[in-house]
């Protein structure tokens, strides 16, 4: 299996957004994302740091 590219938090948030996710809150260094659906809801907390860890 390939390297998977690093990516930024912001970049991260951007990807999101185009999944339908919108931005609930900055939490510090995080930004929480959320989606809701009519099943449920989806939260996702992205670190705002330069380089993402995968």
């Amino acid at each position: 299996m390939g390297k998977l590219r690093t990516l930024s938090g912001k970049e991260v948030c951007k990807i999101l957004e185009q999944q339908g996710f919108a931005q609930v809150r900055p939490k510090d260094s995080h930004v929480v994302m959320q989606k809701r659906t009519e099943e449920t809801t989806i939260t996702v907390p992205v670190p705002d740091h330069k380089q993402l860890k995968t």
